[in-house]
């Protein structure tokens, strides 16, 4: 019995290894397609001059700043919310159906499609409250898009903290939220820190919430209530209506390219502080 759970087992990984290597595979392919199409395009006139015939010529600098306020707007937002919810819901929340409720609307609300997000972000933020068209919309219904993966994320990461602290901190005379602080955050740090960059890669490359809250604009913004346009919403444009094939690709490369320091970045910060910590 145990010899056959043992290659069921194996066939089971086996598969499993062989449907990640296909992936991998895709992955590779797609985004050295998209790489080697746009370098051709990229130049740093590409990157510092604004868009000419609605992004057919010209570059691309305020889209570039529009997705950068967009985004770091939206995570200033909600990664603070999102933290602090974890922290409610592990550390003060008693367990019952209140806790399993806010769970379940959580999860619930990670799986709604970006779209129903857009639509509400237009009738609430543009609309009911009068923000218009702008980066404040935009940066509100990413901020709750990306809500719950914070949450859900930073939650996982403090539970992983031993008890053994917690009950150390307050022997010690520590309060509440002195143990939360000082014991309990700093070794969840790394985990919180990985579900805000999930969060930021999620609302860098959104584009149906974002085309209908922050629009489309291809003025430069100068404040949060301009409206602007994405890197992802500009990528979109100009892939569906045909202005410009070698354009989209260096838009697209050019986000991946974003993307991947932003990533790079964090998982610096997330080693550094994991060798703080004496964890490696």
């Amino acid at each position: 019995m145990i010899r056959k759970n043992k290659v069921v087992q194996g066939i089971v990984f086996s598969i499993i290894g062989l449907f990640t290597l296909i992936t991998m595979v895709i992955l590779i392919v797609i985004v050295f397609h998209i790489i080697s199409n746009g370098l051709k395009g990229i130049s740093l006139s590409f990157i510092l001059q604004y868009p000419e015939e609605m992004g057919k010529s010209g570059g691309i600098f305020p889209v570039i700043v529009g997705t950068l306020y967009v985004t770091l707007l939206a995570v200033i937002i909600a990664a603070p919310v999102g933290v602090l919810a974890a922290i409610y819901l592990t550390e003060y929340a008693k367990k019952g159906k209140v806790v399993e409720l806010i769970r379940f609307g959580t999860e619930t609300l990670a799986g709604i499609p970006s779209i129903i997000y857009g639509l509400f972000g237009f009738a609430f933020f543009v609309i009911a409250l009068g923000f218009r068209w702008s980066i404040l919309s935009g940066a509100l219904t990413l901020s709750i898009m990306i809500l719950p993966t914070i949450i859900r994320t930073s939650e996982e990461a403090i539970k992983t903290v031993p008890m053994s602290f917690r009950e150390g901190s307050l022997a010690l005379g520590a309060t509440k939220w002195q143990t939360i602080a000082k014991v309990v955050i700093p070794p969840a740090m790394p985990g919180i820190l990985t579900g805000v960059i999930l969060g930021v890669g999620r609302a860098i490359g959104e584009t149906a919430a974002v085309l209908l809250t922050a629009g489309s604009s291809l003025n430069f913004p100068t404040s949060i209530f301009s409206p602007t346009r994405t890197m992802s919403v500009h990528l979109y444009i100009l892939s569906s209506e045909g202005l410009s094939k070698l354009n989209s690709y260096a838009t697209a490369t050019l986000l991946i390219v974003i993307v991947f320091i932003i990533n790079t970045f964090a998982n610096l910060i997330i080693r550094r502080y994991n060798r703080i910590l004496g964890r490696g």
